[in-house]
């Protein structure tokens, strides 16, 4: 259309006889763009029904709509129909991009063109009746030839692919607003941002778009469906279903760069339905929002909505069932009021972690006055330990939810009760923190040995713990928490967590043993026998993921002990299997000691030190190259010594295994 008006101010005064003319014509200007160092050349011989038209433009500009050309090129046979139509159709080029096809045709009321490339096209027409008015026809046309013109909205958007098809009104007003609007629909749309925060990929949409252009604002809005694709959008990943999903959208972009939503509407049918309104930075982040969400459905919302966030808290194969609905307040940045509704909801961890199920309630985390609130649920598990029912009543204000009163979850015969819990969700630069006092109640340890299939301990498990804290991905407990067992006693002290939530986790602790009955020790474990009291610590424990990687392990026998002690054969030989010893051979000696069922002795010890998978022994002294274990006393008098100093931890834990299984016993010969 631009290169027409100026064949229609140089035809007229082109001669019949010419062969030649040519002009040169420093600025060309029309409501849509302005057309600078243009030269124009018409080859028309006599006589002759077609010309050859050229047309050089040094420089393009269409400011409202984003697009600026260099040195544009176009090249056609110009012929003159009835009527006084002209058309022309030829190659066109300019700074350097592939070469299109051109084609114009103009008459005294309509001017229509078309631009193609292949399969692509974009097609022009307008009507000198309404000279502010252009229909834009599209089809199959690439995203990135949209470019510029999303630019003008969103300055960081790269468009890397898909396709467009539609028909839209271009109006350009003499007094009023630029104006896009009209059908789109698009196909397979990639586009991503130079920093990553925001990505498409495989997206596909039917929308009506209506697009305005003010001095001092844009407006945009969309009314149609998405189907299919993902967003990304910082930690937030959305996977779209094949089902449509309706969106509307009104939005209102400064001159700062920030946006104003005054209207949104998500409707992905039971899953997810969305309505409010919101307004953002020139960043991006929300600065005033009020959204009520609803799903009467949770089951597809991690898979479409939520695994960004799940995956961040290593929560990524996290299953949901019930139903649930919400609400968000924000003002200038600060959350005013966040609130849900829970009806029936179960959340499983799809690695066996844990299990909550039947949560009920309608929590509510107050950015300033006072909100009272019940967040209750059926049952449960943590790590195959199960418990029981229980409703929490809390209070929140100023950011932080608080425990109202104490709650005694029951657990393992006895119960768990939390007492000052605060919360704090992710806000700005720090992520989620919390503390609270915890009190452990008489816990039935033959439960949990049994639920966590270790051999069937007896006892109870009590202790307090003044303030267990959460932040920054670390969970760390003051105080102590003390089983109560074999006669004698387990504390565990320093306990702390990294990444309690996440991948890897890794747990830090101190072991302290004190007077543990020995001969039920061992008839637990199927280690012989031996009648005793062991003391001892385990210092520096350090699990990732669940596997030690580092301790400084000293177990002993109780040097205050005035009660019998004694070690059966099998014991003998399981010590020195696990400290790499003799154990009772086939000398003449060892055959004379087998006669005997045990042994009396004076002192039992070993020692561990792991470091880099390797287990550092130890005894209760050297005795040559060796460390003694056992260190006998009476008639027979048996010492037991070990000789490996230095054992790998894999094949020390198969020793372990081997001995409490009953598959390493003395071969009598």
């Amino acid at each position: 259309m631009l290169t027409l008006l100026v064949l229609l101010g140089l035809t007229p005064v082109v001669p019949a006889h010419a062969r030649v003319a040519s002009a040169h014509i420093a600025r060309v200007s029309t409501p849509v763009a302005v057309l600078e160092d243009v030269e124009v050349r018409l080859d028309w011989p006599a006589d002759a029904t077609v010309g050859e038209l050229s047309l050089r433009a040094g420089r393009v500009r269409a400011d409202e709509l984003g697009y600026r050309w260099r040195d544009l090129r176009w090249t056609c046979p110009l012929q003159r129909g009835e009527q006084g139509r002209w058309r022309c159709e030829g190659r066109v080029s300019g700074g350097g991009g592939a070469p299109m096809r051109l084609d114009v045709a103009i008459d005294v009321a309509r001017t229509e063109a078309r631009l193609a490339a292949g399969s692509s096209a974009l097609a022009l027409s307008r009507n000198a009746a309404a000279p502010d008015l252009t229909r834009v026809d599209l089809v199959q046309v690439p995203v990135s030839w949209a470019q510029a013109l999303v630019a003008q909205a969103w300055a960081d958007a790269r468009l890397k692919a898909g396709q467009l098809d539609g028909r839209l009104e271009l109006r350009v007003p003499g007094q009023g607003p630029l104006q896009v609007s009209g059908p789109l629909r698009l196909r397979g749309l990639s586009l991503d941002t130079p920093d990553g925060g925001i990505a498409a990929e495989g997206l596909s949409a039917a929308m009506r778009m209506d697009y305005r252009q003010f001095p001092g604002q844009t407006l945009v809005t969309l009314q149609g469906e998405l189907r299919g694709g993902e967003l990304l959008a910082g930690n937030a990943y959305i996977a779209l279903p094949s089902t449509p999903v309706s969106v509307d959208l009104a939005a209102r972009r400064w001159p700062d760069g920030g946006w104003e939503l005054p209207g949104l509407s998500w409707d992905d049918g039971a899953a997810l339905q969305l309505r409010g309104a919101l307004s953002l930075d020139p960043a991006l982040d929300v600065r005033d929002a009020s959204l009520q969400l609803r799903s009467d459905d949770l089951a597809p919302l991690q898979a479409r909505y939520l695994s960004g966030w799940l995956g961040l808290a290593g929560l990524a194969d996290l299953r949901m069932s019930g139903a649930m609905s919400g609400r968000l307040e924000m003002r200038a940045g600060v959350l005013h009021e966040a609130g849900a509704e829970l009806r029936e909801v179960d959340l499983r961890d799809g690695r066996d972690r844990f299990q909550l199920l039947g949560i009920y309630g309608q929590p509510v985390l107050s950015g300033d006055g006072r909100r009272d609130s019940v967040l209750g649920w059926r049952g449960g598990a943590l790590h195959g330990l199960p418990f029981g029912a229980a409703a929490f009543p809390l209070r929140s204000a100023d950011g932080v939810i608080a425990l109202s009163q104490s709650v005694t979850v029951p657990a393992l015969g006895g119960g768990l009760m939390f007492e000052g819990l605060n919360l704090r969700p992710p806000r700005g630069q720090h992520g989620l923190a919390f503390d609270f006092g915890l009190s452990v109640e008489n816990l039935d340890i033959g439960q949990l040995a049994a639920a966590m299939h270790w051999p069937a301990f007896q006892g109870n498990l009590s202790g307090r713990i003044p303030r267990v804290r959460y932040a920054e991905d670390r969970l760390d407990f003051d105080g102590a928490l003390t089983a109560r067992m074999f006669g004698g006693s387990v504390e565990v002290s320093g306990l702390s967590m990294e990444r309690p939530f996440g991948t890897a986790p890794t747990l830090s602790a101190d072991i302290a043993l004190d007077d543990l009955d020995l001969q039920a020790l061992t008839g637990v474990f199927g280690f012989g026998e031996i009648t005793g009291a062991l003391d001892g610590h385990i210092r520096d424990l350090r699990l990732v993921d669940w596997s030690p990687q580092g301790f400084d392990a000293d177990l002993h026998t109780d040097p205050q002990w005035r009660g019998r002690q004694r070690i059966s054969q099998r014991a003998v030989q399981d010590l020195s299997s696990v400290g790499g010893g003799q154990g009772l051979g086939s000398s003449l000696q060892a055959q004379a000691l087998k006669l005997f069922d045990d042994f009396g002795y004076r002192r039992i010890g070993i020692r561990c030190h792991l470091a880099e998978d390797v287990c550092q022994m130890d005894g209760l002294g050297s005795a040559g190259a060796g460390f003694i274990i056992v260190e006998g006393k009476g008639l027979p008098r048996l010492t037991v010594v070990g000789f490996n100093r230095r054992v790998d931890w894999p094949t020390l834990v198969k020793r372990l295994g081997d001995v409490t299984s009953g598959e390493s016993k003395p071969v009598f010969q």
